[in-house]
């Protein structure tokens, strides 16, 4: 079966053909970064708008990249949340028109199973059960995955997301949008000389607090001097700082679960100290890792078609409905 996958969750319009034994055919993004940098964020009208001018000539070029016409897709799978409301509105629609035209059923794909399922894109993917963290924009996730649709959330972040901490201490730094590479990249000048918190680690539990430590680092840049170099520091301080706290919750994670594979996915995965603080730990833990691809950590279709597929070949259907939701725990997935 080839299923057309479509993302269009937030601000990157992605689309993808995944054949359930040829594996991925093709794959193609569009990133709206450069619009939304004028803003220093994501304006979320100018985001579905351009969704709309976007979509249908992705999914006309993929089709035409994997020498396939309408009559061969299957199946559509679409992000149908969370997100913004009207971005989502935007795939949602055009995939639920799309397939009443193919006469192909079509299937609402929740946005951070997408990303816990990227990983098994690449040739060594992880078997089940296997811990998860999903660590994105807006998302700090740990959950334990005994197979699709079989999620138990074990930990999430209370307030800010480790992506959301990265973003809002960048413009602190005054780096603009989008703010967590840039200030990785600064963090890569810098030495963590400063003592940051690692937050909520002094007390037992796999939940994530990470606006104390937005705080911090707001009231040590303005005790600072603000060079160059202080701001390099501060940075790398911060990095430093989310990825022990995220290593020391993904080791409670493996050992309260006893499990010994662990996946890393979502955008903020392809962080390099996030990775490196990850690796050692699980090395100390005999156990093993797994992250996508950094094509796959940000959002793309390829893991909403990959996603909707299994669950279409498990059988799973919906009706005709366009279904779209903002806000959608991951908790509340059931198998197919």
């Amino acid at each position: 079966m080839y299923v057309l996958g479509i993302e269009t969750s937030c601000d990157e319009t992605g689309v993808a053909i995944y054949h359930s034994k040829k594996g991925l055919c093709s794959h193609l993004l569009y990133s709206q970064v450069d619009m939304h940098s004028e803003y220093g964020g994501v304006v979320p009208e100018l985001a579905s708008r351009d969704h709309i001018r976007k979509l249908v000539p992705l999914i006309k070029q993929c089709l035409k990249e994997s020498q396939l016409t309408s009559n061969d897709i299957g199946g559509i799978a679409y992000t149908a949340g969370p997100g913004l409301m009207g971005a989502l509105l935007v795939g949602a629609a055009t995939a639920r028109s799309l397939a009443w035209a193919w006469q192909v059923p079509a299937l609402a794909v929740h946005h951070m199973e997408g990303h816990l399922l990227a990983p098994m894109l690449e040739e060594n993917p992880p078997e089940f059960p296997f811990v998860a963290l999903l660590i994105s924009g807006g998302h700090t996730l740990l959950v334990q995955v005994e197979g699709i649709g079989r999620y138990q959330l074990l930990g999430e972040s209370l307030d800010d997301a480790a992506g959301e901490a990265f973003d809002k201490t960048a413009k602190m730094l005054g780096l603009g949008y989008p703010g967590g590479p840039r200030l990785s990249a600064l963090a890569e000048q810098g030495k963590p000389q400063i003592k940051f918190p690692r937050p909520m680690t002094d007390r037992p539990g796999l939940d994530f607090s990470f606006s104390g430590l937005k705080t911090f680092t707001l009231n040590i840049i303005n005790a600072s001097e603000k060079t160059d170099q202080d701001k390099a520091d501060v940075a790398a301080a911060f990095q430093q700082a989310v990825a022990e706290t995220l290593s020391i919750k993904c080791r409670r994670a493996l050992q309260q679960t006893g499990l010994k594979r662990l996946v890393v996915a979502g955008g903020v995965s392809a962080n390099k100290q996030i990775r490196a603080c990850l690796t050692e730990m699980v090395v100390k833990e005999n156990a093993q890792l797994y992250f996508p691809r950094l094509q796959f950590c940000t959002d793309n279709g390829a893991m909403i078609a990959y996603a909707g597929c299994q669950r279409l070949m498990a059988g799973q259907q919906q009706g005709l409905e366009i279904y779209a939701r903002p806000r959608w725990p991951i908790s509340e997935l059931s198998g197919s």
